[in-house]
């Protein structure tokens, strides 16, 4: 299966925000990519740059159905990330972290090869102790509106390891904190893409609660960076690892950040906190710093201009 040195390495999710910048980093060092997209969320458009690239494939699969295809390794990003999308089908949601998660470990059992698990900081729920590490279990609302997103997540990384122990697979688990960066959706409900959206069409900013919770903003590109030094770690790695940047902004503070780089007239307003919604999140990553050698490099403000850029240049909604 391995081309000239290269993989031919499986993405599920592929067209999504971040699976499309995964697949764009694969190709640029030198392996094939088969991108795999229900595009319930991902969108033909993330990766319609990459279809003339020969090393490129694009395949429309939902990972709830079996996929038989032969690949050197398997990173599995498939699932909703916001609440809007992952709340408009929460059945489905899960179906999508435990069946998917299912479905290719049973791949990567056939084919004898790694795999990699995108989890996230929502494992942790509204966390109780912070900043956040690995060996915390969580304080999650098993029954919440923001539960099939977490205990799908949460199970998943269940499979991952018993399917180590038990099969002897090898597995890797990353837990991705608040990302933002080109490719967003913009009415994806996340913070980041709802304030810039807000700011360019001089709306009203809405802030929920005080605006004092706090999140951890990375960088699309910084944390792709920690997805392929994961999947290159020796045998005995298995995670899971938390994948974030350690500088905490209030949500007020990235608002005021937003409004000055967009050069906005928009005013604050503030809405109630929704039900589960974190206070606070930020990542320990003393375990990507050690065993990965990883940090994020971009600062906030600059990701953000690159992001406003983006949605200037290519949102149909910010130009309405």
């Amino acid at each position: 299966m391995q081309n000239g040195g290269g993989k031919r390495i499986l993405i599920t999710g592929g067209a999504g925000f971040l699976g499309s910048h995964l697949c764009e980093r694969l190709l640029a060092d030198g392996h094939d990519v088969l991108c795999v997209d229900n595009f319930f969320t991902g969108a033909r458009r993330n990766v319609a740059h990459l279809l003339p690239n020969a090393r490129f494939e694009l395949l429309r699969h939902d990972v709830t159905f079996p996929l038989y295809v032969e690949v050197d390794e398997i990173y599995n990003l498939a699932c909703p990330a916001s609440p809007v999308h992952y709340q408009h089908d929460p059945v489905q949601t899960t179906k999508t972290s435990v069946i998917g998660a299912i479905n290719m470990l049973g791949l990567a059992k056939r084919l004898k090869v790694k795999i990699l698990q995108a989890s996230t900081s929502e494992v942790y729920g509204d966390p109780e102790i912070h900043p956040q590490t690995e060996e915390y279990w969580g304080n999650v609302n098993p029954i919440g509106f923001r539960s099939c997103y977490d205990e799908g997540k949460r199970c998943a990384e269940t499979l991952f390891f018993d399917y180590r122990r038990q099969h002897r697979l090898e597995t890797k688990v990353v837990r991705i904190f608040n990302t933002y960066g080109p490719r967003m959706h913009p009415n994806d409900g996340r913070v980041v893409s709802n304030l810039i959206m807000q700011a360019l069409r001089a709306e009203d900013i809405t802030l929920y609660g005080d605006g004092q919770q706090t999140r951890s903003f990375c960088y699309v590109d910084d944390l792709i960076e920690g997805f392929v030094r994961m999947m290159g770690t020796v045998p005995n790695v298995t995670g899971p690892i938390n994948i974030g940047n350690p500088v905490e902004s209030t949500i007020r503070e990235l608002a005021e950040t937003v409004i000055d780089l967009t050069g906005s007239s928009s005013k604050l307003v503030y809405r109630p906190l929704p039900p589960d919604d974190p206070r606070q999140r930020r990542p320990d990553i003393s375990k990507a710093r050690d065993v990965l050698g990883w940090e994020p490099k971009v600062a906030l403000r600059e990701g953000l201009a690159r992001t406003i850029a983006y949605f200037e240049s290519h949102s149909a909604e910010a130009r309405s």
